[in-house]
Order: C-alpha cells, then structure tokens, then sequence
C-alpha cells in the first residue's frame, strides 16, 4: 500500500473530529505550534536538562532551547521538502503539502516534551527501576486495591519507558479534568513525533518504541486516518510503516542534538578550539575551505568562529537530508526507506557526522559534570518512584495518602487498574522538572522544610 501526501497530511484534530469552527487566519498546523509554545509542559523544558547540567556561569543548551532550535531547523527542512515537492508534482498545491514546514515544526517543538528530568539518565533510571531495582517485585504483583496485576505487553511499557511515546501519551491522553483529549492536535502532527511506531514489545535491545499500550489503539486510529500501512508482525503486536514527516523530525532533532554538543562542549572546555574547528570543517569539501578560512579570519572572536562553522555546518546538512528525502519520495511513501535521512547524505557528511558522534561519546558524554548528573538523577527518580509506587499500591495508609495529596488532581493515581496507576506516576514524576524533583526529594528526606 503506497501513502499518499493527500491523506497524509490530515488537519483533523484528535479528540475534535466533529472539526469546530475556526475563528482567525492560522492554518491548523500553525495552531498547533501556538498550542505547543504556550502549553506548561512546553514551558517546564527550559528546567529539564539536555545533556549537560543546567547552567551555572556559562550558558548551555536545556530541553527548551533544544526544542526551539530544533524546531526551526524542522521548518526549514519542511519548506525545503516542499518546494521540491510541489515542483516535482503541482497537482498538490490543492493539498496540504505547503504547510509541511509547519507540521514539522510544531511536531519537532513537541518531539521532547516526554522526556522526564535529568536528561537521558532520568529516562534510563524509570526503565530500570522496573526491570533492576525496587520496581521489580511489580511484574509479579496484584494489587490488592485494583484486584490485578500487569500483563507481559503493560511490563515491557514500563521496563522499556520511552520518552518518545511518553509524548505521545502527553499530547493524546485524556487526563483528568480535561474536556477532550489531550492537546487537540492534528493527526498529521501526532503521526509526526512517533519515531518507533510499534508496541514495546518489539523495542528489541535499543528500548525504544513509540506509544504505550494505553495509547495503542489511539495511534492505530491516527495511522488508519492517514493511511499509513500496517506491517506484518508477532501475534498480539502492532507495527506500521513510518510516517514521512517523522524523517524530516528525526533530521532536525539529530543535526541539531550533535551540532550544538560540540559547541557547548567547546565552551565548557571539554573540546579545544582546534578540536571543535577540526570536527565542524570536516563537514566540508576541500574547495569551499579557502573561502570558510577567509570568513573565520574575520572573526577575532574563538566563539564567533565556531557558532559560524556550527551554523554553515546545520546547513550542509539540511540541505543534504532535504535532497535525500526528495530523491527517496517514491521509497519514503511506499515504507521502504531503511534508515534515516543522515544515514545517505553524501559520504564527506555523512563522516563528518560520525566523528562528531563518536567525539561526544568519548569526551561529552563521559565528562565528569554529565556524568555527576546521571548518578544524582538516578538516586532522586528511584527515591520518588519508589515512594509513589508504593502509595498507589497502598492508598489507605496515612504516609501513602500525605505523599498523593502532593500529586495533581489531572492525574488519576487512584484508577481501577494497577497499570493505570502506575502510569499516572510516571506522567507525575516525568513531568517535573529537575528542580521540582530535586526539591521533592530533599523535602521527603528531611534535608530541607517547605516554607510558607
């Protein structure tokens, strides 16, 4: 079954299907954004680090900053894709095709919002607290108040905890107190950030997967909506073949993601000036150099230097993934594209993109401040899952029902299913920041005392 951008670009809102009537000149996808920039879980990013600790004297990137960046290069590849696009095909000015740099866009401001505080460790240490620490006695439990336990497909949910489908979950679930569900997003922009559309149970060694069994259905909808195919897959799975835009999502998020560590590495001087000029020029062929030399030597400034070669450098990359997708259009639509984008983006790129990978996982990654926020952020999330977990289980007693007094009312610990329950925890806790956290884990140890 080929996919076709007609169906595929759907402004049909999830959870508004009646389709209300709009009141200002925004397209849908452009209200998407405005929904996903003034929106509290958007807000709350600027608090949740990125790669390295939030900043002290020097300014790095967090999850917001991230977010915006990535958003704006998301836009431009959407743009780009859809100028050739609609060279290659002008029947589909009649489509949806020329707001594709908005639905990128507003799904690459969106792409992060499920990721939990302190980074890719907060992530790991929800998985892990299921399948290696205090959490494990779950898998075997029934809960005496819900009267059940969880099923193999629930526990790979939790042992495999993904922030991505955790987005998902955010921006489709209909939580307590809210009218409709979720966000009210258009389809097209929800199929845009579920870069793993299969169940858990097919995360295989990587984890990684892109919706909750509480969500499954929610995405097969989107997907029949859309007409995205279904793959074939282990009895009581689910798979589809990936949505197109969500290669131009995962584009932005990775020249973005590995771009601008190299140059918040070079300010906190984890890289030297020369290793970061080295890195960056790589991403050049020797003919375009004399002229990139002539520019850098205009700049006195070391920083300067390099924001110029990351920014010429997120170019050449752009540029290169927006001619990838076009020339793979047939392929992309049909879903026999393997990989992604910078994957086959011409091989001097393609190099210099390995090299800054491999860079940040041997000095970035590995550095003492990374390093001092993982064990920290491991001990504060065990610490709080631990506590709620047990709270859920055991509602009635007296420290069980102080700590859910803490919690939102839009999150309904008390559900009748333990897998319910437990997930309303991680929508808690993953939507903290890491000050919150951090707060509430010092005030449950009696290191510090709220104060009116």
């Amino acid at each position: 079954m080929t996919m076709n951008w007609e169906q595929l670009l759907s402004n049909k809102r999830f959870g508004q299907e009646e389709g209300a009537s709009r009141r200002d000149d925004r397209s849908e996808f452009q209200r998407d954004f405005d929904r996903l920039i003034f929106s509290a879980p958007f807000r709350r990013l600027q608090n949740k680090t990125q790669v390295f600790p939030l900043p002290g004297s020097i300014f790095v990137h967090n999850r917001l900053t991230h977010s915006l960046e990535v958003s704006s290069v998301g836009r431009s590849l959407g743009n780009d894709v859809s100028r050739e696009l609609l060279r290659r095909h002008p029947e589909l000015h009649a489509t949806n095709v020329p707001e594709m740099g908005s639905i990128v866009s507003a799904a690459c401001l969106a792409h992060d919002m499920g990721n939990p505080p302190f980074g890719h460790s907060g992530e790991s240490a929800i998985g892990t607290f299921f399948s290696e620490g205090p959490g494990r006695y779950l898998r075997s439990t029934v809960c005496a108040e819900t009267g059940d336990g969880l099923s193999e497909s629930q526990w790979n949910d939790l042992i495999h905890f993904e922030g991505n489908a955790n987005a998902f979950r955010l921006l489709t679930h209909q939580f307590v107190g809210r009218r409709r569900g979720g966000f009210v997003m258009t389809y097209a922009t929800l199929a845009s950030i579920v870069k793993y559309p299969y169940c858990s149970t097919l995360s295989g060694k990587k984890g990684k997967f892109g919706f909750f069994q509480s969500e499954q259905e929610d995405f097969c909808r989107i997907a029949r909506e859309l007409g995205i195919p279904q793959l074939e897959s282990p009895e009581g799975t689910v798979r589809f073949a990936r949505y197109p835009l969500v290669y131009l999502v995962e584009a932005a998020d990775d020249i973005c993601y590995e771009i601008m560590d190299i140059e918040d590495a070079h300010k906190l001087k984890i890289l030297s000036t020369d290793e970061a000029k080295g890195l960056l020029m790589a991403f050049f062929l020797p003919e375009r150099l004399e002229s990139i030399q002539e520019h850098l030597s205009e700049l006195e400034d070391v920083n300067e230097q390099i924001v110029y070669l990351r920014s010429i450098a997120i170019g050449a990359l752009e540029q290169e993934c927006v001619r990838v997708f076009v020339e793979n259009e047939d392929k992309i639509l049909n879903g026999e594209f393997r990989g992604s984008l910078i994957d086959h983006v011409h091989p001097t790129l393609r190099a210099a993109y390995k090299a800054c990978v491999r860079t940040a996982f041997a000095k970035i990654y590995h550095a003492q401040s990374v390093v001092d926020i993982e064990i920290s952020g491991y001990k504060v999330m065990s610490q709080l899952l631990e506590l709620m977990c047990q709270a859920v289980m055991h509602s009635d007693n007296t420290y069980s029902k102080i700590l859910l007094n803490r919690v939102s009312p839009q999150y309904n610990v008390l559900a009748p299913t333990l897998y319910e329950r437990l997930l309303s925890v991680l929508d808690y806790i993953s939507g903290m920041t890491d000050v919150f956290a951090l707060d509430l884990y010092r005030k449950i140890n009696g290191i510090s005392i709220a104060t009116v």
